[in-house]
Parts: structure tokens; C-alpha cells; sequence
């Protein structure tokens, strides 16, 4: 990330901070600056390694924000956590929000839409930052209408390697790449279970693999709990079997958790 080597042989967390009234976990929970400025270190404390600010909500049936309005939310707190040392990830796909955060001291820059946009590929390009390129079927506003795969492993293997190929074609280091497989984007929960079971094919590729499956409905049903912040013990099994089969990245809104979830799955496999 951002022109250093970063160690992923325990793994490493990124605390998620959504700075949006329509988030589908925490939404409203910190669209005041302060607030999410005190949570970004909050996270951080507890393990976070980054924090990963997003303005823009991705859940199902999400409405798109425009980029005057994405800025406004996100950029007290980046600044604010810059400016208290804390690594900053922007979860963007507009190409202004990019550039702004960036060069406001973000490191690493995180698109859902696996940067589709050309001008978000410059904008890799063109910084020397940490790149994470995810695969989502549709757009948050319609990726829940029955998303059907033929083979849901090979199709988002074949496009993330095709979206981290762009980015190394655009000049982009391959050491600054990850790859996110967008567990729940455009997926059914039997979709994201083949996926999780699955990372050790993605990570063959070389690319460090991200694994955000953090308070996700499918986890919800399989436990029987519909209560978004109790998902966290499900969402620390998923960090610590993702671990052992090869991702090294993890999306999390508990850090806690899945940080104690990790240590355990690191010392086993250290122990092989």
C-alpha cells in the first residue's frame, strides 16, 4: 500500500466507516464528522490497520449520490483521520471522490465497480497507492434481482484477473493490487458460500485477496439472526476460515472479533 511493502502473512484488517444516512449496517450512525472521526480510532485501536471511509451506500437497492454530496460526507473524515495518523482507505467509484481523498492522504483506493471507469484507472495509475478491485453483478440498485451464474467461482476469477490485468496494462504495480470477490454484490448466499469456499483459487493468482463478508444478510440466515451487529461472531468464523484458505485482507465492521478470530487462524496455519 501506498509505496511500501505491507506484511500480510498474519493477515490484516480494515475497519469499515460509512459515513452515510442509507448504510444497510450502521447508516446513520456517523454522518456527523466528529463522530466518525472517534470510530475511525476507535477502530484503529482495536486492531484496524486501515480504515476504510465510504459516502456512497452499496447495499441492495441503494440510490447513487452525486459527487458533490459523496465529498461532503467523506472528506472531514479522511482529513481528519490523516491527521491523526490513521491509514485511510476511500471506497469510491467516481473518479473526483478518488483524486479529492487521495490527496487529502488516503492510501489506498477501493472500487466496488472493479474500475470500470477508465478515469478511475488514470487515477490508479497516477498515485502511488494501494489498489482493490471487487467483482459485483449489476449495480447496488438492482444486483438483488435473481443474479445467476453458470459458474460463479470461474466468473469472478476470469473478471478480477481481467480488472487487475487493466490496472497493471495502465502502469499499475502489481504489488499494489488486491482482488475482492464482493461476497453478497449481485450474489446469492449460495453464490458467496462457493466463493468463501473457493479463495485459495483466487489467491493462486498472486494478488492478495480481500474478503468483505462482514454483517451480510446470508449470514443472518444461516445463523438465524436478523440483527445486523450480532452477525459479528458469523462475520469472525468467515475472517478466520478465509484466512486459512489464502485471503489476507479482511472488511470488517467489528475489529475485535475477527482481530481474536485471526491471531488463532495465523497460529494455526504457522503451526503447519
Amino acid at each position: 500500500m501506498a509505496g511500501e511493502q505491507v506484511d500480510l502473512s498474519n493477515g490484516v484488517l480494515i475497519g469499515v466507516l460509512n459515513v452515510t444516512p442509507d448504510s444497510f449496517s450502521d447508516g446513520g450512525d456517523f454522518t456527523n464528522p466528529a463522530r466518525a472521526i472517534s470510530h475511525g480510532l476507535t477502530l484503529t485501536e482495536a486492531g484496524a490497520a486501515l480504515v476504510d471511509v465510504g459516502g456512497e451506500s452499496t447495499r441492495p437497492g441503494a440510490i447513487p449520490v452525486s459527487e458533490d454530496e459523496e465529498l461532503r460526507r467523506v472528506l472531514p473524515s479522511v482529513e481528519g483521520l490523516v491527521d491523526r495518523g490513521i491509514a485511510v482507505s476511500i471506497d469510491t467509484h467516481k473518479p473526483g471522490v478518488a483524486r479529492r481523498a487521495l490527496a487529502e492522504g488516503a492510501i489506498v483506493l477501493n472500487d466496488v465497480t472493479g474500475f470500470e471507469d477508465d478515469e478511475m484507472v488514470v487515477v490508479a495509475a497516477s498515485h502511488n497507492c494501494g489498489v482493490v478491485t471487487m467483482h459485483m453483478r449489476g449495480t447496488p440498485s438492482d444486483m438483488a434481482f435473481a443474479p445467476a451464474y453458470d459458474d460463479v467461482v470461474g466468473e469472478v476469477e476470469e473478471y478480477l484477473i481481467m480488472s487487475a490485468g487493466r490496472l497493471v496494462d495502465a502502469g499499475v504495480a502489481r504489488e499494489r493490487i488486491a482482488i475482492d470477490p464482493g461476497i453478497g454484490f449481485g450474489k446469492r448466499a449460495e453464490h458467496s458460500l462457493a466463493l468463501l469456499g473457493s479463495l485459495d483459487r483466487l489467491a493462486s493468482h498472486g494478488f492478495p485477496v480481500m474478503v468483505g463478508s462482514s454483517r451480510k444478510g446470508f449470514l443472518g440466515r444461516l445463523v438465524g439472526n436478523d440483527d445486523t451487529e450480532s452477525r459479528d461472531l458469523a462475520t469472525a468464523t468467515t475472517t478466520a476460515l478465509a484466512f486459512v484458505s489464502g485471503a489476507r485482507l479482511f472488511r470488517v465492521h467489528d475489529v475485535a472479533r475477527s482481530r481474536d478470530a485471526l491471531k488463532v487462524a495465523a497460529a494455526i496455519v504457522a503451526s503447519q
